[in-house]
């Protein structure tokens, strides 16, 4: 992985949190619902980033950079989902919320800067 792009970098390191939260909901918690929804939606947003750096447009890269910040935003939901049920703890759920929030800040910059850009978007 090239380390010069940061939100492809951030996003996949976030997607391994996210791999380690399920396997701890499922194991400790034995949380089998909500875990899997985090599980698809959390390693979704840096799928939908590699797909948007191989995007073969800028109309097809901004397409799945929208698509990453609206999984960003669910998993978001389901952090808070988790804290407020009691499966996550305060401290837990803030480090990963404060990452989940730097991902939508840095994917929403991204879409303001193709937008004004390339009115056609």
């Amino acid at each position: 992985m090239k380390n010069n792009n940061i939100i492809q970098e951030k996003s996949y390191n976030f997607a391994l949190r996210i791999i380690k939260l399920y396997k701890y909901l499922i194991s400790e918690k034995k949380e089998f619902i909500l875990s899997k929804q985090i599980l698809r939606s959390g390693t979704s947003i840096g799928a939908n980033v590699e797909e948007a750096i191989g995007g073969q447009s800028e109309k097809d890269f901004f397409a799945k950079m929208s698509i990453a910040y609206k999984e960003s935003r669910e998993t978001h939901y389901w952090i808070r989902l988790l804290r407020d049920s009691e499966y996550l703890d305060k401290k837990a759920s803030t480090s990963i919320l404060i990452d989940c929030d730097e991902l939508k800040k840095i994917i929403g910059s991204i879409q303001r800067t193709i937008k004004t850009k390339n009115s056609n978007l």
